[in-house]
């Protein structure tokens, strides 16, 4: 015993460890929408981390306010007491201007046609893009808008703004920070889209 211990303790401690990490810090998560298309694709499979501090622009998971037994996939956009406003796709935080460079490809692509190639797979979003009048508008379709995030909660987007239905929809709203689950971490499958956020 003590000389099958002495030869096999490394790969006892390894898997003591993952399983640890697979516990309590890490969880797998298979993406399962299109509204942080292209950054995230449907069906990509990634892993996210538990228990991080959550800062502006991380890639979250989170409960659906909407429908509580499922998850969301969005980015942070406004923490909690932030004052977030758009006007014609430029985004405001506290006074401030930020870039937004992760919606650049899909932007291009609403100037070049639209986003009819794109969404060529369905009509209803064919008819979204085709009829907004920036690339991010609120629940109304008003490219300029103004929220207040309480204490407590996040402002969430998807990247896809224009089917997104994340805090700009009433049935979701702010997110309370208890019903974040994680933050993306690694993107695993498809082979070709390996990275780390």
């Amino acid at each position: 015993m003590k000389e099958f211990l002495k030869n096999w303790w490394t790969v006892f401690l390894f898997a003591a460890i993952i399983l640890c990490a697979r516990l309590f810090f890490i969880s797998p998560i298979i993406v399962q929408e299109h509204s942080m298309d292209p950054t995230l694709q449907n069906g990509e499979r990634m892993f996210i981390v538990r228990h991080l501090p959550v800062n502006r622009f991380d890639i979250v998971v989170s409960k659906d306010p909407s429908t509580p037994n499922q998850q969301i996939i969005k980015r942070v956009i406004g923490l909690p007491g932030d004052k977030v406003e758009f006007d014609h796709d430029q985004l405001t935080i506290n006074g401030t201007k930020y870039d937004e460079p992760y919606l650049a490809e899909y932007q291009e692509l609403w100037a070049k046609d639209r986003l009819q190639e794109t969404y060529s797979f369905d009509a209803f979003f064919q008819s979204i893009a085709r009829n907004a009048t920036a690339f991010t508008q609120n629940y109304e379709d008003q490219p300029t808008f103004s929220v207040q995030v309480p204490e407590g909660h996040y402002f969430l987007l998807g990247d896809d703004r224009l089917i997104s239905k994340d805090s700009r929809d009433p049935s979701i709203g702010f997110v309370p920070a208890d019903y974040l689950h994680g933050e993306a971490f690694l993107s695993f499958w498809p082979l070709n889209r390996i990275r780390l956020f």
